[in-house]
């Protein structure tokens, strides 16, 4: 069993790993909104470009977040389970 210090420090990184989950995922969502709202107001060819761009690019930052907040909660789990 961790002693309360170390426990209450687990919990205040596991909920640092979900805000940066949920940063990530406002970044993603702001950018694939931008992308669309950029291609459909602006009518020149490149503008259009960069902002459909930026749609997958949108798409890419939420997986890499998704990713990151597994692969830090499963260390976090590995940390509390072994000190038990």
């Amino acid at each position: 069993m961790l002693p309360l210090t170390d426990r209450l420090a687990l919990t205040r990184t596991e909920l640092a790993n979900e805000r940066t989950l949920l940063a990530y995922a406002r970044t993603g969502l702001a950018l694939m909104a931008a992308g669309v709202g950029v291609a459909e107001v602006f009518a020149t060819r490149a503008l259009v470009l960069v902002g459909w761009a930026l749609v997958p690019t949108g798409a890419l930052v939420l997986g890499l977040g998704a990713v990151r907040f597994q692969r830090t909660r499963r260390v976090l789990r590995g940390l509390g389970a072994s000190a038990s």
